[in-house]
């Protein structure tokens, strides 16, 4: 597996306990109430989930597994990738930060912002691997 699929994979794992933690903490509120004001962190919550697990995730497992080029290097020029690592991660932070903290919206603009520029450059660099066989594409 290369390098960038198991930062991708564990950064994803991170974010799934960390989501995990706060929707038990919620969901313990729930039961036996110990902090009305931990209902914030709903934003934040699925933010982990969707995000930062299933995307991340899905973005790991996609760089090490889609096409890869029968020249060195085989996935090609990997900037965008890391690029695109260090986009959602941030993205992810922002909108956990100015949900969970009640910042101002400028703090969730900014992440989406990030998050929407982590896919696009993901798929600039995965647009070249994406061929038919047949080299037409």
């Amino acid at each position: 597996m290369p390098p960038l699929s198991i930062w991708f994979v564990r950064s994803a794992l991170i974010h799934l306990f960390l989501g995990f933690s706060v929707g038990a903490l919620m969901l313990g509120n729930k039961g036996v109430p110990f902090e009305p004001g931990l209902w914030r962190l709903r934003e934040a919550h699925i933010e982990l989930l969707l995000i930062g697990w299933l995307v991340q995730l899905a973005l790991g497992v996609s760089f090490w597994i889609l096409p890869r080029f029968w020249e060195s290097p085989v996935r090609g020029n990997v900037t965008g990738a890391y690029v695109s690592f260090a986009l959602l991660n941030a993205g992810v932070w922002c909108v956990v930060l100015g949900t969970s903290l009640d910042l101002s919206s400028r703090w969730l603009l900014l992440g989406r912002l990030s998050e929407v520029g982590a896919a696009v450059a993901y798929a600039v660099h995965l647009w070249p691997r994406i061929v038919s066989r047949e080299g037409v594409g």
